[in-house]
């Protein structure tokens, strides 16, 4: 089995005039859907009152702005998808690490589940798909260790990965909702692959 051998993530975000434009003209595609109780939705507001706030106080720096830009962006995709789930799309070349919600009888304590998303691949529209797992690396020659992380993303969220050709380096179409390391989420976010896959990571449920 082919997995990945990432050194870092390239996040390709979402252009600011771009997000401008979705905010201020697009509307909502179905009005009557109770998005408004989404754990989710929920942090997000309050996060960005409190980040709304922080602008008006000690002024707008670059990274402010950035973060009050991301958070719009994923209440947008709350308010507007059409779709309940996260969808994750594989076109790395290798096969992912996704995660998802843990069957009904598992005796995990973790909060979801990770799952291998082939490459080609994208999840069922009904299995949600929270976030990509991001293994750590050990240093080398000139680089440091890196942390293995979790990329989460909300539902209604369509996420591609893909690979850039010339770095080898993953790359997500959208901004993350959050980056975490392991315990700073009740998520099982293993140390590198091969702990991944001692754990029996078993397929994700993928669209025909």
């Amino acid at each position: 089995m082919k997995l990945f051998k990432i050194n870092f993530v390239k996040i390709t975000l979402v252009c600011l005039l771009v997000l401008v434009n979705f905010v201020m003209i697009a509307q909502p595609s179905w009005a009557s859907k109770k998005y408004t109780s989404d754990p989710d939705y929920i942090e997000i507001t309050k996060a960005l009152e409190s980040a709304l706030q922080d602008k008006q106080t000690q002024g707008a720096t670059p990274e402010l702005q950035q973060k009050i830009s991301n958070l719009q962006f994923q209440k947008y995709i709350i308010e507007n998808s059409e779709e309940s789930c996260g969808i994750c799309r594989n076109e790395t070349g290798k096969t992912l690490l996704v995660y998802g919600q843990k069957p009904k009888k598992s005796s995990s304590t973790y909060d979801n589940q990770l799952y291998l998303l082939p490459n080609g691949a994208e999840t069922d529209d009904e299995w949600d798909c929270q976030g990509v797992y991001i293994p750590g690396q050990t240093a080398t020659e000139g680089q440091e260790a890196t942390p293995a992380q979790a990329f989460k993303i909300v539902h209604g969220t369509r996420l591609v990965a893909t690979s850039n050709p010339q770095t080898g380096e993953i790359e997500f179409n959208l901004p993350p909702a959050k980056i975490f390391q392991s315990g700073e989420a009740n998520w099982f976010i293993p140390d590198n692959l091969q702990a991944a896959l001692d754990a029996r990571v078993t397929p994700a449920k993928i669209n025909d």
